[in-house]
Formats: structure tokens, C-alpha cells, sequence
């Protein structure tokens, strides 16, 4: 590309433009580093072989409205061998960041950069990776991660990720970070909603105060009502010092997740417990896609884009009443909003990824279990599960069992009418953005396509068929779903998804994927038995980076004399807690149960369920930390890196011990041939979640 299109790309992407160039000099900006200047740090996202956005935010309190920096560009960290230089303008109207593309790059080389303002105060330096050539066979790795709630923890992880690649051999490092949502938690709570200070043994911090804002499910929350207040979340996040290390390490590749704009919103609707109906909230919708375009350096094209600052459309907040057949809302204000940022995209990296990412909640329609019709048949429940029959008839609407979805929805000896049998199936994705991501599997050609999105894919499912009768009737006629509000629930599109792969023939298909607060590695298979079990690649769940989980809900909420409490949390013999639910989603209820009693875990597998879970081979409901995935033209290695729960800030530059690293190596498989994992504890005790 030469520099006229990269002006015109530079454009459309809201960035200013500096190209690489020879002869290289020392730098002659007179920069003085002024951290406190540029309090926010810097940033790198989206390379290319031959370009990368960079960021940076300098915010003035001094009355003016814009300001001009510079921006250097070295081969080296002392800046002796400056390859770009340009200027770049922040303003208030973007919230003084700015986003620079450098072009003219070479392929998979390390540069530095740093800003420089006119009276040559500097930012910190940043490091950052342009992708290897298309056509480049070398060995690939990058790292993902996920859901880092700095109210509720500590990034301990983000500081291990460092310590381990800055001594790591150079062709073992980390090329990219990818970043798979919940980067900023909208929701938070003040001083005042926080019984003790405390959430189960953490210690809750107070990092964000809305200039605006707005209380939500019954005064228990503080969201967003304005653009500003998004753009304070996201000054307290970038404040935390190792993801701000994190980011002027690595390029970032980032796609959001639903903190993003709203804890339980989809489309430009928001959901709160404790509140009547929808709300309409197509101007926050916009406002969390204008915030995260001012501080995600990603490769995104906002429509009416300038130079200088998000083109945010004028939208009204207007019920949405009525959706096309995809369950798409046609309300005119709220495809505005949608439209006003689109996130899904792809990205090469050398001859062996293809990366796809895509958007999980802006074009999505209503999750059909979210329904009042459906609470009578569930109103003497006490076990917490949707038998899986029920699921595919919600799921699938009008085409379950080849279009004769039965009229009423039943469960034991109750029945409500099917409100879903003249709908269309669920979907996540939407038509226009299923269209352009099953068309760009089909013509991938990287060993490995990989497809990046912030909602996990294993089927949640649980055995409760094999339940004693003293703890409750199942009134399902199998097996059931301990959840189903991501991709293991969407088995209509999920199916139709993994049917493009098989049909297409394609090898290497690979799923990454976070916001279950969990590790999950396994197959990817739209059916389970007595289905047809027919895997056509691998997927793997992220723990969170910090982000309190179901386990950790167990260990506080469910009561010792719960009958249920043996298939989630157990203390045999008085010990420590153990998260059985690994077993119960791994092996079955009854193996958790027997591990309950006495925590003989040769016991608990011997009457382990094989049926129930042939698409797993780890949970891990109660890790945190990141995962990182290495490729070549042979494997793809996944590895898992546990960190201690993260309710304290590790005071060792290492981030503090592992509780364990688990390696999942997958062989390139054959067209027609099923994948098969291999794994190995590398570090430390992986407990029951193998």
C-alpha cells in the first residue's frame, strides 16, 4: 500500500497518519519522560505487516480545546534509529486521545514509540509488533484474556504475562494480545451499596464516581447515563498500572463484551433486575461505542468517521417495539446506534492464523428464555436447571424438528403455549454479520482459523437424571443446562456454524473465547449424545483476569445444609473448599457426590458419566488468570496460566506464584478426521478439573 491509500485508510479510521521512512536519525523531539502528564499511558492494536494504530491520551486543564503532539517511531528503545515521525492533533471533543497509523512498516519487527507535546513533556515509552507477512511460515503466539473488574480485584496476571515474556527466547514471545471483553465494568457500586466493604472476602474499591450516572436494580448499582461517564470508567481501568504496562507492551486486539455498554443489554436496549420492562437507551449505546473508539486503538470504521474525532449520530431514546425476522429491533434510532461502530472484523497473522472476531450482543436477538410466559412451569423448581428439550424448542422457535415445534412448552405436568413457535431461531450474530463471518471461514487459508468472540461455546450440560430422589425431582426427560445465555445455548446457530466448517471442508478451526470467569477446554460439536457426536475443532474459555465467579459464589452463598451444595462446593473432611461442579459439568452429579463424601477422586471418576461430557477435557469454574496460544504448520498449543484468586495486589514483579499452567497441544487434523487434544499439567495442581 503506499502512502496515499494509507492516508485515506488513516482517515476513514479516525487517525493521524506517520510513515515509515529512510534514512533513520536520533531522535531530535527533546523528550522528557512526564508520565503524569499522559495519565492513561500508551497503547498499540490491530497491527498488520506493515502498520499499526497507535494511542495515546494527553487531557489540558488550561481553557484551549485542541492541542498538537508528536509522535516518534523507532527500531530501537533509546531512539537512536527514529523510522517516523508525525503530528497529532487531541481535542476536547474526543476526550484529548488520539489514534496515529503508522504505515510503511517492515513485517514482524519490534518498534518503539512515545508522544512528545510542544514543550516536549513525554509519555512513557511504548513497545509494539507488526504482524509477520501473510506468506511468513514461522511459529505464532499470542495471549487472550478477558473480564478484569478493578473494583473487585487485581491484575496479578497482566504482571506474570510480563515477567514471563520479557525473559522468554524472542521467538517464544507473545505477538498480540487479544482481548475478548469486559475490558471496562460499567456497573459499579458506591461506598454506600457495599455491605461492609466487602463482596464474599474481597475488598471492594471505589476507583469510579459517575459525573452523572444512574442507580439501577433497586439502588444495588451505579451505570452509565452519559458519554462523559463512560469516558470516566475508562480513565479509573487505564489507571491501573499493570494493565497500563500490559498495553505499552503489546499491540492489543480487542472486541467488546456487554460491560462494555450495559451489564444485560442487547441491541441498544438495557435489562435490570428489579426493573419494569426495556429500556430504551439508543443514546448510551452510542456513547459506549464513541468511548470505546476514543480509547481502543483498534482497526475500526465508525461510518462519517474524521480525522479528528467519532462522528456519534443524533439518536433519540424510543421504545423498541418491533424486530424484522432476524430479531433485529427496525426502530430507526436504534440501527442507528448499532451502526455507529462495528466491531466484528479479521486479522492475519503470518501463514498460520486467520483470526475472526465478532460482535456478540449488538445485533442479537431477545434470548428466548427471558420471558415471563415460561416462570409458571418453573415456579416449585428447587434444582436450577432447564432440561435440554425445553432449551432446543425455546432456541430454535419456528424450525424445531424440521418446522413442527409443538404448540405448548411443558414441563412435568405443566404446560404454557409455545410464544415461540412462530419466531424465528435465536441468533447471536445477526444475518448481516453471520453472512460475513461464515463467507470469510469458507475462504480462509491460514492453518489455523481461529475465531475470537466473548461468549464461551462448550454446552453447559449437567446430569440431574442421575440425582438421588431426596434431593429433588427432575422433571426433564434427560439431561439439562446449568446455563444458557451464551453460545452453549444457541445451538440452532451454533450448528449452523460448525456445518459451514464440516461442509467447507476446513481444518485448523479453533475457538477462542472468555467471560465465563472459567477455564474450558474441549471440542467443538453442535450435538452431544445420544446425538451424533461429531466434533469439527477445539475450543477454549479464558478465566477471568480478576472477575468473581460462580465458584466463588458458591463457596459464600450456598449454605452448608443445602442438600444441593455437594454438586457445586465440598468440604471433605473438613478441609478446604473444593469446586465439585467441576466434576458435576465434567463427569457427572454422581462422581461429585461421591467426592463430597470423602474426597477420593479415583472414587468420584470411577462412577463418572461418559455420555454426559465428550466435549470436554477441563473446567476449572474457579480460575483466573490468561491463556496463551502458540501455532505452527504441525500444532496448536494452548496453555493455561493460573493465578491465586486476585483479592490482593502481588507485590513481586513475577505477579506472585501459579496455582498451576495446563498445555492442551492439538495435532492438525485432516479434512473428515476428528481433532484430538492432548494434555499435560506443566505446573502446579490443576484439582478437579481434569
Amino acid at each position: 500500500m503506499d502512502r496515499r491509500h494509507f492516508l485515506k485508510l488513516s482517515v476513514a479510521l479516525g487517525a493521524a497518519l506517520a510513515w515509515g521512512c529512510t534514512p533513520v536519525r536520533p531522535s531530535s523531539s527533546g523528550w522528557r519522560e512526564r508520565r503524569d502528564l499522559y495519565p492513561q499511558g500508551v497503547a498499540s492494536g490491530d497491527p498488520d505487516d506493515n502498520s499499526v494504530l497507535l494511542w495515546t491520551r494527553r487531557p489540558y486543564a488550561d481553557g484551549r480545546d485542541s492541542a498538537t503532539l508528536r509522535v516518534e517511531v523507532a527500531e530501537d528503545p533509546e531512539f537512536t534509529r527514529v523510522i517516523a515521525k508525525a503530528t497529532a492533533r487531541v481535542q476536547v471533543a474526543s476526550d484529548w486521545t488520539c489514534r496515529v497509523l503508522v504505515g510503511h512498516l517492515q513485517p514482524a519487527r519490534e518498534y518503539w514509540y512515545r508522544f512528545v507535546d510542544e514543550d516536549g513533556a513525554g509519555s512513557r515509552i511504548g513497545r509494539t509488533i507488526t504482524a509477520p507477512h501473510p506468506d511468513d511460515a514461522r511459529p505464532a503466539r499470542f495471549a487472550f484474556v478477558s473480564c478484569q473488574d478493578v473494583c473487585e480485584g487485581y491484575l496479578n496476571a497482566y504482571r506474570r504475562m510480563i515477567f514471563e515474556d520479557e525473559r522468554a527466547a524472542p521467538d517464544e514471545r507473545i505477538g498480540f494480545v487479544l482481548h475478548l471483553g469486559d475490558f471496562i465494568y460499567e456497573v459499579v457500586q458506591y461506598p454506600d451499596q457495599v455491605k461492609d466493604g466487602h463482596r464474599y472476602d474481597r475488598l471492594i474499591t471505589f476507583p469510579i464516581k459517575y459525573p452523572k450516572g444512574k442507580p439501577v436494580a433497586r439502588n444495588r448499582f451505579w451505570v452509565p447515563d452519559s458519554l462523559e461517564d463512560y469516558r470516566v470508567a475508562y480513565h479509573a481501568y487505564l489507571q491501573e498500572p499493570d494493565l497500563q504496562d500490559a498495553r505499552a507492551r503489546w499491540p492489543f486486539v480487542a472486541i467488546w463484551d456487554n460491560h462494555e455498554f450495559s451489564w444485560q443489554g442487547w441491541q441498544s436496549i438495557q435489562e435490570f433486575p428489579g426493573t419494569e420492562g426495556w429500556v430504551p437507551a439508543q443514546t448510551l449505546k452510542v456513547a459506549a461505542n464513541q468511548a470505546w473508539f476514543e480509547y481502543q486503538p483498534a482497526r475500526v470504521l465508525p461510518p462519517g468517521s474524521s480525522l479528528d474525532a467519532f462522528d456519534a449520530p443524533r439518536v433519540v431514546d424510543t421504545p423498541v417495539t418491533e424486530f424484522d425476522d432476524d430479531g433485529l429491533g427496525t426502530e430507526a434510532n436504534n440501527r442507528a446506534a448499532i451502526d455507529s461502530l462495528i466491531a466484528y472484523r479479521a486479522l492475519r497473522w503470518g501463514r498460520h492464523i486467520d483470526l475472526f472476531l465478532t460482535d456478540q450482543h449488538s445485533f442479537r436477538s431477545r434470548d428466548p428464555g427471558n420471558h415471563d410466559e415460561i416462570n409458571p412451569l418453573f415456579e416449585d423448581d428447587k434444582l436450577g436447571f432447564v432440561p435440554e428439550e425445553l432449551w432446543a424448542q425455546l432456541d430454535a422457535g419456528r424450525a424445531y424438528a424440521d418446522g413442527h415445534p409443538p404448540a405448548r412448552l411443558s414441563l412435568g405436568d405443566k404446560s404454557v403455549a409455545n410464544y415461540r413457535a412462530k419466531e424465528a431461531p435465536q441468533t447471536i450474530l445477526g444475518a448481516k454479520q453471520k453472512a460475513w463471518f461464515l463467507e470469510s471461514l469458507r475462504n480462509a487459508s491460514a492453518t489455523w482459523k481461529i475465531w475470537g468472540n466473548s461468549l464461551g461455546t462448550p454446552d453447559w450440560r449437567v446430569d440431574p437424571q442421575n440425582l438421588p430422589a431426596e434431593l429433588g425431582p427432575w422433571k426433564g426427560a434427560g439431561y439439562g443446562l446449568m446455563a444458557a445465555s451464551d453460545w452453549g445455548g444457541t445451538y440452532h446457530e451454533r450448528a449452523e456454524i460448525f456445518d459451514t466448517v464440516r461442509d467447507a471442508g476446513l481444518t485448523g478451526f479453533a475457538i477462542v473465547s472468555g467471560d465465563r470467569h472459567s477455564f474450558w477446554a474441549g471440542y467443538a460439536a453442535k450435538a452431544l449424545p445420544p446425538a451424533a457426536f461429531e466434533p469439527v475443532g477445539v475450543t477454549f474459555v479464558g478465566g477471568s483476569l480478576c472477575s468473581p465467579g460462580m465458584a466463588e459464589a458458591n463457596e459464600h452463598n450456598l449454605k452448608p445444609d443445602n442438600p444441593l451444595r455437594p454438586i457445586y462446593i465440598a468440604n471433605p473432611d473438613g478441609g478446604p473448599s473444593q469446586h465439585t461442579v467441576n466434576l458435576t459439568l465434567r463427569h457427572g452429579v454422581r462422581s461429585a457426590l461421591e467426592y463430597a463424601k470423602g474426597g477420593d477422586l479415583e472414587k468420584a471418576r470411577a462412577v463418572r458419566n461418559p455420555e454426559l461430557a465428550p466435549h470436554l477435557t477441563f473446567v476449572d469454574m474457579a480460575g483466573h488468570g490468561y491463556a496463551t496460544v502458540r501455532v505452527d504448520a504441525a500444532v496448536l498449543v494452548t496453555e493455561f496460566v493460573c493465578v491465586p484468586r486476585p483479592v490482593e495486589r502481588s507485590k513481586s514483579p513475577d505477579g506472585g506464584p501459579l496455582r498451576y499452567r495446563v498445555r492442551h497441544e492439538v495435532p492438525l487434523w485432516k479434512a473428515g478426521e476428528r481433532p484430538l487434544m492432548r494434555q499435560v499439567v506443566v505446573e502446579g495442581d490443576a484439582g478437579l478439573s481434569t
